[in-house]
């Protein structure tokens, strides 16, 4: 594929709610375009876009997919995006990347809670857009309710561009209320035959086609006040106001289409190159120097280089490939550039353009283009590059916290470090994955955004690394504390002849308010325990509070005094102190009223309105409290605060509940006292587990 200048290009990224046929539409356009000569389908796994094993076996898209086209003189970089939430990070940065969005609906069952989420990032991005409604070939597609929908839904204008010919199964073509004349597809649907509006179709064309005029007057004062007047708006006239309309985020312009059968696909491409911005159309990017410093690039060839990596893909033999959008400058094979999120110099080869899952080798790119290079050392997804001699920092998309964890073990001894290294390889590729090892329960835990992307991490992780895994259900990281006070000795003598060992120390022990943590007080006058052995009873006390009294967690907020004690002139050492406090510390523990704490979580829970009376009432039987809710556009978002314990697998109670509907997010709140009859409980398990180890 040739160079093309800043003002010919076009990068697309396609979203929507999973099952839309936005993959379906996507790969029509590769078809159409030329750029390959059979239609991929999802179906048989023959999908340009849903290439790898996991996102076949599953039939949806788990990462952002690449591949770029030329069109009518223009090269379009269409970025196919996951529509499921677990993988709903790339799409956040693939609209880093791009000018221009294709939001999908469906024409069977329209505006969905997770198409509000996705038109969010969309808003929040600033980008043009425009929307497509597919499957108008299915059975029960409704056109008119799809633009009600989305009117409501998404409080957006939308401008109705086409209507269709035929209804369902009868879909034929359709009217294009610009130029007002027909379009049919027939056969493969890549020669539709341009045509008069059939006579049934006339008098709702020209009616739609007035409304239409209209919308695109309103976007220039003196368009509108021609139109008022009378005056017959040219096609340049209505062109450069759909061009303008798009550009500013006036309006949603509506196209039409069945990606499966090829009908409507070329009008598609047409607005894409003819109507809708490039990158030299867009404003400046900002960002800041390594001082702090706002600095800004223009979308040109001649602005210092910058761009950003959206993309990273992780193969155990090929290396690290690095998927990134040019903001400004040239880049040329055999070069380098600078990491500037890691302050490192970045050396590479060849220069390649995405097409699916391979690649192609280009003599260079340059503003507006997005290209990937392989192997580079340091660069991560987030990461920008740069000029050296004119550094920036573009910004990073804000990232959603991870809403499930799982423990994970290898199937095979001696694999631990094996998965470590392994998992960190993936995170390269989705830094919405997280690996750590947790202090507090000792586990090696994994965390991502639901139940299938954690599944998808673990057969990529066999499938590229030859790991196998098991996944538990990770220990809930309750705490200890006490809600009364205790004065207790802590006593260790053991004088059988020789040297012994032997300390006193008695503690004072009380409570401290919630979220102060631990003092240790020195209380000791008169030299009864020595300066000496203090900092071991203090260290006796803290591994003591590591290990816990009550059912073996770690014990927080309380406050120990050290106030009297004994010593032996050759049997006392640090050792025999901290032994001593350790012992006098649980002793105290126990008798000091003692509790447990569980973390309890804030939650947002987005459903549809029917799904209300199940969600809530699922939340009060898990003890949640529900704090709030309010209407999103036609969903309702329930907040709520809820024990973790409730909820390590709500992600797929909640897709059972909604059948696939509803979303949620999660984060940590606070710790509140455990209710008794779960402490026991608790305290049960934990000493039976204790009595199985020994």
């Amino acid at each position: 594929m040739k160079q093309f200048k800043t003002e010919d290009i076009r990068n697309l990224a396609v979203v929507s709610h999973a099952g839309s046929g936005k993959t379906t539409l996507c790969e029509a356009m590769l078809i159409d375009s030329g750029a390959v000569d059979r239609l991929g389908k999802v179906t048989d796994g023959s999908s340009n876009f849903d290439f790898e094993p996991e996102e076949v076996k599953r039939s949806i898209s788990i990462g952002s997919a690449l591949f770029s086209v030329e069109w009518k003189k223009k090269k379009i970089n269409i970025i196919d995006t996951p529509g499921d939430p677990n993988f709903g990070a790339d799409v956040t940065f693939a609209l880093r990347a791009v000018d221009l969005a294709a939001l999908v609906v469906d024409a069977v069952d329209s505006v969905k809670p997770l198409t509000e989420k996705v038109w969010s990032a969309i808003e929040a991005a600033e980008l043009p857009r425009f929307l497509v409604i597919t499957k108008m070939d299915r059975e029960r597609s409704n056109f008119e309710k799809v633009l009600s929908d989305v009117k409501e839904a998404l409080k957006v204008k939308p401008v109705t561009l086409q209507i269709p010919i035929g209804k369902e199964a009868n879909f034929q073509g359709i009217v294009d209320l610009l130029s007002m004349k027909a379009f049919l597809f027939e056969g493969d649907g890549r020669n539709p035959t341009k045509r008069d509006i059939p006579d049934d179709l006339k008098e709702e064309a020209t009616a739609r086609r007035e409304v239409l005029i209209e919308d695109l007057a309103e976007v220039d004062d003196g368009l509108m006040e021609r139109y008022l007047e009378g005056e017959e708006l040219g096609s340049e006239d209505l062109s450069n106001a759909l061009r303008q309309g798009i550009m500013n985020r006036v309006f949603m312009p509506v196209v039409i289409c069945s990606g499966l059968t090829n009908r409507g696909i070329q009008p598609i491409l047409d607005l894409v190159s003819e109507a809708c911005p490039s990158p030299a159309d867009m404003k400046a990017t900002t960002g800041v120097n390594q001082g702090g410093e706002a600095v800004s690039r223009n979308p040109s060839a001649d602005d210092p280089f910058s761009a950003f990596v959206f993309k990273t893909l992780a193969d155990p033999y090929a290396g690290r490939l690095s998927v990134f959008r040019i903001f400004s400058g040239k880049l040329v094979p055999d070069s380098h550039f600078y990491n500037a999120s890691r302050q490192s110099k970045e050396r590479f080869g060849q220069l390649f353009i995405m097409r699916g899952k391979s690649q192609k080798s280009i003599d260079g790119a340059q503003a507006g283009d997005i290209v990937a290079v392989a192997k580079l050392k340091e660069t991560l997804t987030g990461d920008t590059l740069c000029d050296e001699k004119a550094q920036i920092i573009l910004p990073k998309p804000t990232l959603p916290q991870a809403v499930i964890s799982f423990a994970i073990e290898p199937k095979a001894k001696g694999d631990e470090e094996k998965i470590t290294q392994s998992l960190a390889r993936l995170a390269e590729e989705d830094p919405t994955l997280t690996v750590n090892r947790d202090p507090r329960t000792n586990e090696f835990l994994i965390s991502g955004m639901g139940q299938v992307h954690i599944e998808v991490m673990v057969e990529k992780l066999k499938r590229k690394f030859g790991v196998d895994v098991n996944l538990k259900t990770p220990k809930v990281p309750y705490k200890e504390t006490i809600k009364g006070k205790a004065k207790v000795e802590g006593k260790l003598k053991k004088q059988t002849g020789g040297r012994g060992q032997f300390a006193v120390a008695w503690l004072d022990l009380e409570p401290m308010a919630r979220g102060e943590g631990f003092e240790f007080v020195d209380k000791i006058v008169g030299g009864v325990i020595p300066r000496q052995y203090i900092p071991a009873v203090e260290k006796g006390v803290i591994e003591a509070m590591a290990g816990g009294a009550l059912a073996g967690y770690p014990v927080i907020d309380i406050r120990v005094k050290v106030f009297d004690g004994k010593y032996h002139d050759v049997d006392s050492s640090e050792q025999a102190f901290k032994i001593a406090a350790s012992k006098g510390f649980k002793k105290g523990v126990l008798q000091a009223n003692p509790i447990l704490l569980e973390p309890i979580m804030n939650m947002e829970i987005v459903v549809p309105e029917d799904c209300m009376g199940d969600v809530m009432g699922d939340l009060n039987s898990r003890r949640g409290r529900i704090s709030g809710m309010e209407a999103k556009g036609a969903s309702q978002a329930v907040k709520a605060l809820v024990p973790m314990a409730e909820v390590l697998k709500y992600a797929s109670d909640l897709t059972s509940m909604t059948s696939g509907r509803g979303i949620f997010s999660m984060e940590f709140s606070h710790y509140e006292e455990v209710p008794a009859s779960i402490t026991e409980k608790i305290v049960e398990a934990s000493e039976k587990t204790a009595d199985e180890e020994d």
